[in-house]
């Protein structure tokens, strides 16, 4: 049998990162002759990739040179805040998940992602995981639907563009008119539904959590197969889900509007 070698990088992709660390290590801006003398390579190539690094946000320029853009600073600050919020959250989690029986979910959004910082699993035979880290798109999850729940049609244009919703089931929202009505009634009932949405034979139940200004931090939810989780339940499961949500909101400060002093109302 022939044995694999290690997997090759992707040469750009590593020189990226080479170059973000060089950015991110100086105390100073950092010049493209400096970047150069980092990657040696020609001028032209590292001015492309520096390029490409700051029209994503990740780098940008000033006098001088290069520092890190918002985007590094953003993703950063995501890590930190979802760790002390996973902490906030863990014992609530613990118990959505042993009061439905099902797996329960903590995520937060980075961009048009809802990004999972944590889980908490049941020991059924069959379990729905996101797993910590995995991204999934806004639009055709329960969770993603609830940390859009505050969208109205103009903010969804200013987050999506032009570009069309991938379709991932038959049942998948691909409109923004229609995805800016699914945010509006999920701001009214409180919580979010999928119905086969982003995986076929799953359903959630997802609700939004909110800090002491009222706005959208994270999201939880609780994940399903169709023989667990009926039309009809996933309606008392999302009120579940909203009432562990509000839970964690009041202790970020909010609750129902009113700013809260010290954990009271």
């Amino acid at each position: 049998m022939l044995k694999r070698g290690p997997t090759p990088p992707i040469q750009s992709l590593d020189r990226g990162l080479i170059l973000l660390e060089a950015v991110s290590q100086s105390s100073r801006p950092v010049s493209l002759q400096e970047l150069t003398t980092v990657l040696a390579i020609d001028p032209s190539s590292v001015y492309r990739l520096a390029n490409t690094l700051k029209r994503r946000g990740f780098l940008a320029q000033v006098s001088g040179g290069y520092v890190l853009g918002a985007s590094a600073w953003r993703l950063a600050n995501a890590y930190h805040w979802s760790t002390s919020l996973r902490e906030l959250a863990r014992e609530h989690l613990v118990t959505l998940a042993a009061q439905v029986g099902e797996s329960s979910h903590l995520s937060i959004r980075i961009g048009r992602q809802a990004l999972s910082v944590h889980d908490e699993l049941t020991h059924k035979p069959v379990v729905v995981a996101l797993r910590p880290g995995r991204s999934e798109p806004l639009h055709s999850t329960a969770m993603g639907k609830a940390l859009l729940a505050d969208f109205d049609l103009p903010q969804l244009q200013g987050l999506f563009g032009d570009e069309p919703l991938t379709a991932y089931t038959p049942r998948t929202i691909c409109s923004l008119a229609e995805l800016a009505k699914e945010c509006r009634r999920t701001k009214e009932r409180g919580f979010a539904v999928d119905d086969q949405e982003m995986f076929a034979g799953v359903r959630c139940a997802a609700a939004p959590v909110r800090d002491s200004s009222g706005e959208i931090v994270a999201a939880i939810s609780i994940t399903a197969p169709l023989a667990r989780l009926s039309l009809r339940d996933r309606f008392r499961v999302g009120r579940e889900v909203l009432g562990v949500a509000e839970q964690i909101s009041a202790k970020l400060g909010y609750s129902g509007g009113r700013r809260v002093e010290s954990g009271k109302p």
